[in-house]
């Protein structure tokens, strides 16, 4: 059995819900089994972060609605899938889950345009099992500044800080991910409980917004928490893009926040991009990258075996490639779920 089949693999960001959400309900489960699941099951993931993004035609209006909808969507595909999956609150489940074989699902929200300046909408939507919770996206949203807005330097809003209090209280893990860097600041200074990136690269390697400096790295990591490194290939080098770039990454990210606090974020948007962008809005440009250039062999979940064989191949001890596979991030959302979870005050 090679290391990659024996480890525990965690992937904290796969916009996989978008693509579920599209269809109608009633083959929400079928899609799932059928395209999705051989896809994590080949890549030899056992634990999958989905997050909850609301794009741009459902908001502002719609976004509250299509995230319900979203969370409804993946604990459908969980009841209809129960031998396959289980959407997971706490450690506690994750572990069941593991142990009898099952992938873990576990929530997350990519930015709060569904709640506005509604704060206690995150107690809310713990009840519905989200686990994670990233304050914007690249722009700018009633709690934070996203980091595509980096250049005025704004802190959290009055309901940024309130928030950041109810996550910590819940025992729901804030991610740093797309938020800006004078928020990811505000977001530490703050935080007396794990704080998580779901999806960001080194800024050291790759001058990006979206990428996290190592003052950042060595604060996360401070706080317990955990920096899952981005696959998407514009975050990683302005290059052709290869897997050896992913593992500079996660090399680099592991020397400057230690090797207890680096895991993966793969960001697989192939999928999503072909089937949501139309064709005369290619190649489609955000923030300066092109979206449709990928590192080769990671477009989408069932490659995940080649990043371990990369870090092995450049002498990453297989303790230390264990932690990054995915042992450090199970183990922050188990540590994360000592919180009253948004079941109830007590």
């Amino acid at each position: 059995m090679t290391l990659h089949q024996d480890a525990v693999v965690a992937d904290a960001h796969n916009d996989l819900l978008m693509l579920v959400a599209r269809r109608p309900r009633s083959v929400w489960v079928r899609y799932f089994r059928e395209r999705w699941y051989p896809q994590l099951r080949d890549g030899g993931i056992n634990v999958q972060v989905l997050p909850v993004f609301v794009d741009d035609e459902f908001r502002p209006e719609g976004a509250l609605r299509q995230t319900l909808r979203m969370i409804e969507a993946a604990h459908r595909i969980a009841e209809g899938n129960a031998d396959l999956v289980a959407v997971c609150r706490d450690g506690a489940e994750i572990g069941a889950a593991l142990a009898s074989g099952r992938i873990a699902l576990v929530l997350a929200l990519e930015g709060c345009p569904q709640i506005d300046e509604d704060v206690e909408l995150l107690e809310t939507l713990a009840r519905l099992g989200v686990r994670i919770v990233s304050f914007t996206h690249f722009g700018r949203s009633a709690l934070a500044d996203g980091s595509g807005e980096d250049g005025t330097g704004s802190r959290l809003t009055k309901a940024g800080v309130e928030a950041v209090g109810l996550l910590e209280e819940l025992g729901v893990l804030i991610d740093v991910s797309h938020v800006g860097r004078s928020s990811v600041e505000h977001i530490l200074e703050l935080a007396t409980r794990p704080v998580i990136a779901t999806h960001s690269s080194a800024f050291a390697l790759r001058e990006h917004h979206r990428n996290l400096t190592d003052s950042q790295l060595r604060a996360i990591a401070a706080t317990g928490g955990v920096i899952c490194v981005n696959f998407f290939a514009g975050f990683l080098t302005t290059q052709k893009p290869t897997v050896d770039h992913l593992a500079e990454h996660i090399e680099y990210t592991v020397d400057i926040a230690g090797a207890d606090h680096v895991g993966l974020g793969s960001d697989f948007v192939a999928e999503v991009f072909a089937e949501t962008v139309p064709a005369c809005d290619r190649p489609l440009i955000v923030e300066g990258l092109d979206t449709e250039v990928y590192v080769p062999g990671l477009e989408g979940p069932a490659g995940m075996p080649l990043v371990t064989s990369s870090l092995l191949e450049r002498g990453m001890d297989p303790a230390v490639a264990r932690k990054v596979l995915g042992a450090n991030l199970v183990r922050v959302l188990t540590d994360g779920s000592s919180g009253r979870s948004g079941t109830g005050r007590h």
